[in-house]
């Protein structure tokens, strides 16, 4: 059993008090000897963050009694060290950079599919409803090169806040068509879908907790490659290990 529980969680939610957020969260963290990243910002919360498992679950426990938080899901996966050197807080403008501050996920969240109906939609290539399934990487170039799922379109961002231009340019290829948004741990792809509506494309979904839930739940099957993740580990492959390829 590798002794190191890594978790990832994001939460859109309205955040008032993110100064006085960074220090509680830091000095809770740090009493608890976690190490990783926390961003924190108006819209909500991005963590990244590892240490013993009854640390970590203790840290969450203690997140969650505030009812802004409460619906944290933290991703989980195991390593024998901790990938992160230190521990980081921040605040920034966006936990997730988009530079358009009329997408705002806490207010209303994009319709999502959760893995395993991804799955069985993938085995046919359509929907429930018999419509064309498209799949549409939300995430930079070099993270879809360590791989991606099969057949998904990819834009070539050099960063999300490219994402806009890329998706109001390739519009119409998107018509009449059930469009899947997805990334590392959901929370690209929850803004992705909601530009994309806002933009006029009828039918578009985002993958409930990005590749890392899906390998949680489905394992690799239609996806190929691994998947990087922004620690010392570089990538995990679908059975949330990290990748030899990448060690």
């Amino acid at each position: 059993m590798k002794p190191i529980l890594n978790i990832s969680a994001y939460l859109f939610t309205s955040l008032a008090d993110t100064a006085a957020l960074r220090e509680s969260i830091r000095s809770r963290a740090t009493a608890l000897s976690l190490k990783g990243t926390v961003l924190l910002a108006e819209e909500g919360i991005n963590l990244f963050l590892a240490g013993q498992p009854d640390d970590v679950r203790r840290f969450v426990d203690e997140m969650r009694a505030d009812v802004r938080f409460a619906a944290l899901r933290p991703k989980e996966s195991w390593s024998c060290e901790r990938p992160f050197r230190k521990l980081l807080v921040k605040v920034k403008r966006e936990i997730i950079r988009m530079n358009h501050p009329a997408i705002r996920p806490s207010a209303a969240r994009a319709p999502a599919v959760d893995a395993p109906t991804l799955a069985r939609w993938l085995d046919t290539g359509r929907d429930d409803d018999g419509r064309a399934v498209v799949l549409l990487d939300t995430r930079n170039a070099f993270e879809v090169e360590q791989g991606r799922f099969r057949g998904a379109i990819d834009w070539r961002l050099g960063k999300f806040s490219d994402f806009p231009a890329a998706a109001l340019a390739h519009a119409d290829a998107l018509k009449d068509k059930t469009v899947v948004s997805y990334c590392t741990g959901g929370i690209r792809c929850e803004k992705a879908a909601l530009f994309m509506q806002q933009a006029g494309i009828e039918r578009v979904l985002q993958l409930e907790g990005g590749i890392l839930e899906y390998f949680e739940q489905i394992g690799g099957r239609h996806f190929d490659g691994t998947c990087f993740v922004f620690d010392a580990r570089e990538a995990l492959d679908g059975a949330l290990q990290e990748s030899t390829a990448a060690a």
